[in-house]
């Protein structure tokens, strides 16, 4: 054996024994603070992913120092021996060495560095990942790829549970790999979807490979897999797979229609304090008041009657996330007398725009079908419109709740005759 085999056998001996970069600005990485300082920070990583034993690994170490040192405060450099961390190189798809990532703005979805072997080369595509995230910032569009979403949220074992289960927030949840390239390609879709979902639907990732635990308990078995979660408190038995298209338009088209099913109907108030007034419509684009009959002259059976209809109505609009409120006809004769209805006859109908102090009447029946023309109309902005009387949000009374029964007229009192003293003029 010659020496320079002797050598290189020696270095397959040592090389393993020590890190290769110990000294200068390339950090070292492992399972214990990937996570850490890689994942959850917001900085840009180019990654290493090395064997000790590689030729093509020693050969990259002056390179590669130069590359951290020439980046230093700007972009951060680190190294995985990945023969030691086999975890960490399992988890990114790592299938020789040396493998360079770029983890830039979207940390859930490295970018794969396969240009050469440089100092120049590897800090020209870092400074791209890092001008790519800086243009996002400052809501420009990225080139060549979607680049990270702050309106994705990423999910995690100890947090999953909380922000998705024990939330009334209606969810979409990506499971996916890094390495996993329909992971890839779905990323930027994924991203504009959250954004055009933003306030109705959220839409969360979880990376597989880093949680296996949660992936296993939804029954993951391939990349990426889409969860569904309705609104209100959950379980995970209530988790329906996602069954459309993986484009943006489609996730969204998808979700709405998940999203008009699981929410609930706005909850029809009786109109009896100022509290119930702002829960039921403060913040509401419109708040729906009706004025019923008195209850002596409609009784429990007509009212509830009146109120189903009102249900069912609000049912129907639940999209547009309206107030709805109801009161007896004289009980409120402030709101009435500002929205000019219940006076001329009950029961009544307006739609109030309360910030514009704007409202339209329910001219046709106070029926299932006549309230539907009379609130599409509104919907598809139509309809006259009048300012409130007084140019400001009316008073409302303090008074009790409907107990539910039928209306009683008061007790007439009986005159006791025996103490009454007549006069001699009087008469019975």
């Amino acid at each position: 054996m010659n020496k320079f085999n002797v050598f290189l056998l020696l270095c397959a001996i040592l090389v393993p024994t020590f890190a290769f970069y110990e000294k200068g600005d390339v950090v070292e990485l492992t399972s214990s603070n990937f996570d850490r300082l890689v994942i959850q920070s917001d900085e840009i990583w180019v990654v290493e992913f090395y064997a000790p034993w590689c030729g093509h690994c020693q050969q990259l170490v002056p390179e590669y120092s130069k590359v951290a040192t020439a980046l230093k405060g700007i972009v951060k450099v680190g190294a995985v021996n990945a023969d030691e961390h086999k975890s960490l190189g399992g988890q990114y798809g790592v299938q020789g060495f040396p493998t360079i990532k770029i983890f830039g703005a979207n940390k859930r979805s490295p970018v794969d560095y396969n240009q050469q072997r440089t100092a120049q080369a590897i800090a020209d595509a870092a400074l791209a990942e890092a001008k790519k995230k800086i243009t996002e910032k400052l809501g420009g569009r990225s080139s060549g790829g979607s680049g990270g979403s702050s309106d994705v949220i990423e999910l995690t074992d100890s947090n999953f549970d909380k922000l998705v289960l024990q939330s009334d927030d209606v969810w979409l949840v990506e499971f996916f790999a890094p390495w996993c390239g329909h992971c890839k390609n779905l990323a930027p879709e994924w991203a504009k979807a959250a954004k055009e979902l933003k306030g109705k639907v959220k839409l969360g990732a979880l990376d597989a490979t880093a949680h296996p635990s949660k992936a296993q308990e939804y029954g993951v078995q391939g990349y990426p897999t889409i969860k569904f979660f309705a609104g209100g408190v959950k379980s995970r038995s209530d988790a329906v797979d996602y069954d459309g298209g993986r484009t943006s338009g489609d996730i969204v088209n998808w979700a709405l229609e998940k999203y008009t099913e699981s929410i609930p109907a706005p909850e029809v108030y009786e109109l009896t304090s100022e509290e119930v007034a702002k829960k039921a419509c403060e913040n509401k684009a419109l708040c729906v008041v009706s004025v019923l009959p008195h209850i002596l002259d409609c009784d429990s059976k007509c009212r509830n009657n009146y109120i189903k209809i009102l249900k069912n109505s609000a049912e129907k609009f639940k999209k547009q996330s309206w107030g709805w409120v109801w009161a007896e006809g004289g009980a409120q004769p402030h709101v009435e007398e500002a929205l000019e209805i219940g006076g001329f006859g009950y029961p009544a109908m307006a739609a109030v725009n309360y910030k514009k102090l704007k409202y339209t009447s329910l001219r046709g029946s106070f029926s299932t079908e006549g309230i539907y023309e009379f609130l599409r109309d509104i919907s598809f902005g139509r309809g006259q419109t009048a300012p409130v009387r007084g140019a400001t949000v009316p008073k409302v009374n303090t008074n009790e709740a409907w107990d539910g029964k039928d209306g009683q007229l008061p007790e007439e009192e009986d005159i006791d005759l025996s103490d009454v003293v007549l006069d001699e003029k009087d008469e019975l």
